[in-house]
Order: structure tokens, then C-alpha cells, then sequence
């Protein structure tokens, strides 16, 4: 009885070409001259997997691979037949145990190219463990190589492709690739530039939302590309956008800033960041304002200091009767407790405060903390809270490179080791030199734990130090700025260094200040109580 053969191609990418002469044609040609020079097989079926990954893909999510081994248990098939082993597969934690298990079932597994896979001795799992510790490098390899000519690329401040965000445009300016094909190169687009521009300003400056500003946008007659509106979900993918900061991206790497491509600087990118997860926390937490609204300083985080109620602005006017008859309407505006006005029973306080009597004292709070930061130096801020850190960080790291480095010798000695237990020239054992080789595996990848763990602490304590830094800044910035600008400029300056006000009867006042003063020492004498007579 001739035996039934079942044929698996594969191919991982479904552009792939001939050039490695391993497409499906010919793949199922080499087969078909392979089974013709058996006299005692017979093709049984064949079965093809286009665009499936051998490294990244596992067997349990492989379909074909499920389906053979399911027809093995029927034993509907004699002989697995592929071009090359690595066609089964090129995980070396995996594969060669899936090319076992047919063994076991009965089933001879065959590659044109290299023979019958066999498990009859120790040597035979060390010498297929071989074959696919070598097919896995080598798709690590390749993987490595492409990630690393895309890095390449966006590193040296190259298009990658894809679409262009707003602000840039496509140019082609006389370089070519492999290919002799010239290629575009990514410029920044002058007019695209100031409408990212104004959008940064009018988020940041102005305390606007992603709504407000797409009104505003359209009310100026301003457009995206298709001319139509920018939309709220368009506006805050643009504020999160590195690529404004002159840095391209391509998977996990990112460029260095190009300052030709820069459209908006790292410190105002930065402080973009900040009010976004401050306004996504206010939104779970109502405790910092969304937005700029309304023509109080305090909207939005002020609350009631007797039932912590949130406070809410009322307008109402005031009649006057001038003596020549003529009435006039004085409007007045207050903060109001929310519990007060709608559940008395739940608040003893003060029902309102006059917003201008409130916003005085706030005002001169904000002077307070300007000349507290005056008084503090910059270089100390800094010195104080991280130059010991980093410096104790970076000797853990040096120490722990230098484990790593022995521990991935002491592996690879044992890798070199396997060739020798296979020629007869090993002291050790395969199943000895199988264990400490596992063993050593494991601790070098515990060093590698560790010296990643360290490498990010490192650079999270160096990123809050550049932060800090870029945070005295703003602040000083700030009170340049406080005394000139705007209603709108003012409450997201306020909001920004105060997390919480609480006000009680009396205009008594307790003020709660935000992590970026805290952490540059901006302090106020606790507790924290402003009078101002009603």
C-alpha cells in the first residue's frame, strides 16, 4: 500500500516573490517532483497558507496547522511533506515540539530540501532544536533588519509613507531610492503651520475645547484639507500629534526633533500633554476646569468649604433709580452653592459669594506664589530633588549591565556547547547540557529584567527632571504674562497652579495647590485661609 502524503506551503507575506525561490508555485513544484522519485507515495491533498508569519504566528492560531493535525488523529495521511522545515514553522520554543507530536502519531515528516525529520536519539531533538533556533534567528534577524532600516529612515528625517498629517506636504526634491525612484520628502505647509499653530494657542492660552475651537475655526472661515469642518475628534488628535514637535515615528522609534519639520515647540506640546489628562481627570473627578468659559476666574474648581458642594455662577441684575427718573441694570455675578440653593438641609453655609469680591483674593494669591518662586532658584529645585537619584540610578545600571554581559556568555558557552554533545566531543551530557543551558538562559533573562527596569527608572527620573525645569519655566512665564493678558489667559493660569479653592462664610478661603507647585516648593502656609470682609 503506497503512502498518502500531505503537502503544507507557506508562504508569510502574500507579496512575497521568487526571488528566494520559496513562492507557492514553486514550492508545490518541488513537492510534487519530491513524491514522483517515492515510488510507494501518492499525493493525498494539499493545503496552502499565504500571509501567515512561521515566528509570529503560534501553531494553536494557525489554521492549517490545526486542521493537519486534526486529519493526523484520523490517520487520514501517512507522510507531511514541505519544502523546508522552517515552511512548519520558526519558533524554536514551539515547532520543534509540534514536528514531534506527528512523529508520535505516526506521521513521517519530510522537507524536500533537508530529509526526514527523525526523534529517535537525544542527538536528533539537539540537532532539530538547531534547525529551529536557526530559523528563528533568522526571522529575528530579518525582523531586526527591517525595523531597523525604518528607524534608519525616519532617523535620518525621511518620509516612511502613509498619510500626511495637517500642517505638512509632500515634495519631491532629487533623492532616490534603491530602485532609482525619486522620492517625496515631507516639508512643512506655511499656512497648514499657522492654523496648527492658532489651534495650540486657542487650546492652551485660551482654555478652549476641542468643541469651541472647531466653532471658532469655522466661524473664521478656516478649513481641513477636503473643506470641510474640523471636527472635535480631528482637533485632539492634532493636539496629540509628536509629529508637530518635528519628530518622525515609525513603530515603537521615534527621530530626533528636526527643526525644519517643527511646528510647535516641545514646552507648549509639552503643557498640551498636561491639560488634557488634567481635563480627562476633572472630568471623572470634577476638579479642574474644562474649559475657559463664563467671566469668573474660579469656575470650575471651586467648591462650598462647609458641605464641599460644587460651586456654580448665577447672574442677576440690580435695579437703580437715578433721580432723573432713568432706571438702570447693574448685573451681578455669583458663585453659588449648589447643596444650599437646592438641599438647605445638607449646607450651613453662605448661599453665594460676589465673584468680583472672590476673584480679588484669588488675584492675590497668584502674586503670592509668583514671588515665592522668585525666591526659589532654579538649579536648586532641580539639584535637590534629583541630581542623588540619577546618580545612584546610573551606578545600578552600570553594575547591571556587567551581570548581563556575563550571564550571555555563559550562555552562548553553552550554545557553542551543543555542536561538541553532537560530535561525541562533550564532557556533558545532552540532558545535563540541556538543564544548565535552561538554567543559565533564565538567569541572564532576570539580568535583562533588570537592567530594563533600571533604564526606565533612569529615564522616567531624567523625563521629571526636564519636566520640572520646563515647569519653572512656565510658571515664570506665567508672571510675565498674569498682570497683560486676558480673563480667559488668567483662569487657565489659576487653574493651573490651583488644584482646589474652598470657600466659607466670611470669604474664608482654603486653597489646595497643584502638583507642579508642590513640586517646585511652591508652598502656602497650612491651613491655607485668605479673608477678605464681606
Amino acid at each position: 500500500m503506497k503512502k498518502r502524503v500531505l503537502c503544507l506551503y507557506r508562504v508569510s507575506t502574500l507579496k512575497q516573490v521568487d526571488k528566494n525561490k520559496d513562492d507557492i508555485p514553486m514550492q508545490k513544484q518541488a513537492c510534487h517532483e519530491c513524491i514522483a522519485a517515492h515510488p510507494d507515495w501518492v499525493l493525498y491533498r494539499e493545503i496552502s497558507e499565504k500571509g501567515v508569519s512561521g515566528f509570529k504566528v503560534s501553531a494553536e492560531k494557525r489554521d492549517a496547522i490545526q486542521e493537519i493535525q486534526q486529519e493526523a488523529l484520523e490517520k487520514k495521511f501517512d507522510v507531511l511533506l514541505v519544502f523546508m522545515f522552517d515552511r512548519l514553522g520558526r519558533r524554536d520554543d514551539e515547532t520543534p515540539f509540534v514536528v514531534e507530536w506527528f512523529v508520535k502519531q505516526g506521521i513521517e515528516v519530510w522537507s524536500v530540501k533537508e530529509g526526514e525529520q527523525r526523534f529517535e536519539s537525544h542527538v536528533d531533538k539537539l540537532t532539530n532544536y538547531i534547525r529551529y533556533w536557526q530559523a528563528s534567528g533568522e526571522s529575528i534577524k530579518t525582523s531586526i533588519r527591517t525595523k531597523t532600516r525604518h528607524s534608519q529612515i525616519v532617523e535620518e528625517g525621511y518620509f516612511r509613507g502613509g498619510g500626511v498629517p495637517y500642517g505638512y506636504h509632500l515634495e519631491k526634491q532629487g533623492r532616490f531610492n534603491k530602485r532609482n525612484q525619486e522620492v517625496n520628502e515631507i516639508l512643512v505647509d506655511e499656512q497648514e503651520a499657522m492654523v496648527v499653530q492658532k489651534i495650540f494657542d486657542l487650546y492652551i492660552t485660551q482654555g478652549m475645547g476641542s468643541q469651541r475651537i472647531s466653532t471658532f475655526l469655522t466661524e473664521q472661515g478656516i478649513f481641513n484639507r477636503k473643506g470641510t469642518n474640523f471636527t472635535n475628534c480631528t482637533i485632539a488628535n492634532m493636539l496629540k500629534n509628536r509629529t508637530y514637535l518635528g519628530v518622525l515615528k515609525s513603530g515603537e522609534t521615534e527621530s530626533k526633533i528636526f527643526e525644519h519639520l517643527q511646528i510647535i515647540e516641545p514646552h507648549l506640546f509639552e503643557t498640551a500633554q498636561k491639560l488634557m489628562e488634567q481635563r480627562s481627570a476633572a472630568y471623572a473627578e470634577r476638579r479642574v476646569p474644562l474649559n475657559t468659559k463664563g467671566n469668573s476666574l474660579l469656575s470650575g474648581n471651586i467648591f462650598c468649604g462647609h458641605c464641599n458642594a460644587r460651586m456654580t455662577i448665577t447672574t442677576n441684575g440690580k435695579k437703580y433709580h437715578r433721580k432723573d427718573g432713568e432706571v438702570t441694570i447693574t448685573p451681578r455675578t455669583r458663585y453659588v452653592c449648589y447643596n444650599r440653593t437646592r438641599h438647605k438641609h445638607l449646607c450651613d453655609g453662605q448661599t453665594g459669594y460676589t465673584v468680583r469680591k472672590l476673584d480679588k483674593v484669588i488675584d492675590k494669591v497668584v502674586h503670592v506664589l509668583f514671588e515665592r518662586l522668585d525666591d526659589v532658584p532654579k538649579e536648586a529645585v532641580i539639584a535637590e530633588r534629583f541630581a542623588d537619584q540619577i546618580s545612584e540610578c546610573q551606578m545600578n545600571l552600570t553594575r547591571a549591565r556587567a551581570n548581563l554581559g556575563a550571564h550571555t556568555a555563559e550562555v552562548k558557552e553553552y550554545e557553542a556547547e551543543v555542536i561538541k554533545v553532537i560530535r561525541g566531543e562533550s564532557k556533558l551530557s545532552s540532558d545535563l547540557l540541556s538543564k544548565i543551558h535552561e538554567e543559565a538562559k533564565a538567569r541572564m533573562e532576570e539580568a535583562e529584567k533588570i537592567v530594563h527596569d533600571l533604564e526606565s527608572k533612569l529615564e522616567n527620573s531624567e523625563k521629571m527632571r526636564d519636566r520640572l525645569a520646563e515647569q519653572y519655566d512656565d510658571i515664570s512665564g506665567w508672571a510675565e504674562l498674569y498682570d497683560t493678558c486676558d480673563l480667559a489667559a488668567k483662569k487657565m493660569i489659576v487653574s493651573r497652579m490651583m488644584k482646589e479653592v474652598r470657600v466659607k462664610r466670611d470669604y474664608e478661603i482654603e486653597i489646595d495647590l497643584t502638583a507642579s507647585c508642590e513640586a517646585l516648593g511652591i508652598s502656602l502656609d497650612k491651613p491655607i485661609v485668605f479673608k477678605e470682609s464681606a
